[in-house]
């Protein structure tokens, strides 16, 4: 986890698959899921169609298995971050959403992928990837029930809450550069902010 190579897929456990999979974020991040072909996608891994075919049979399956890489590494940053947070509410919320934010900034094309073009998978990998993503969304959730129960949080929306400051950090996606006026870690503590603020929490100075 905490990939910040730029490549979103490091290894498998299979020869090649790593490159085709980023090449595939890569391809249907800059023409789109339609725009882009398998063969645009084997020339950016450097393999060949035929090669690309023995891992993925369609464009479809290409795009589940790179989002299933993304959904697992986000996931997987937030629930490392809320463990090495403590035990108190604000402090585990303030890491999750700096490590999602972080994962933003290091694959804004994956998360506007996962945004964008889930509508083109089929019902049963879209399903599966709704439920991956519903498990992070639901370790949020998790968080704010607890500030919530022990007086940490005040406000009387906590889901509607968890689910504003899911779309918001995803939102980053669309505008962030990484030329911006605002390092990784400053807009990691602006939108930590933002959170507490949304969920009506004092902020620890």
């Amino acid at each position: 986890m905490n990939n910040r190579s730029g490549a979103l897929v490091t290894d498998t456990g299979r020869r090649n698959e790593a490159a085709i999979l980023n090449a595939a974020i890569q391809a249907f991040g800059s023409q789109g899921f339609n725009g882009a072909s398998m063969r645009d996608v084997a020339r950016g891994a450097d393999t060949s169609l035929s090669n690309l075919y023995n891992y993925f049979p369609s464009k479809s399956k290409l795009l589940a298995e790179a989002l299933r890489h993304a959904n697992a590494e986000l996931r997987g940053r937030v629930l490392a971050a809320v463990e090495l947070a403590g035990d108190d509410a604000p402090s585990r919320l303030r890491e999750a959403v700096r490590a999602h934010v972080g994962f933003v900034v290091d694959h804004r094309t994956a998360t506007l992928l996962a945004t964008n073009e889930l509508r083109y998978l089929d019902p049963q990998d879209r399903a599966a990837l709704v439920a991956d993503r519903d498990a992070t969304q639901e370790a949020f959730e998790r968080i704010v029930a607890q500030g919530v129960a022990d007086g940490a949080f005040r406000t009387p929306y906590a889901t509607d809450a968890a689910r504003a400051i899911l779309g918001a950090v995803a939102a980053i996606a669309h505008w962030h550069r990484p030329d911006g006026p605002l390092s990784r870690g400053q807009l990691a503590e602006q939108y930590a902010r933002y959170a507490l603020a949304l969920l009506e929490t004092p902020l620890a100075r």
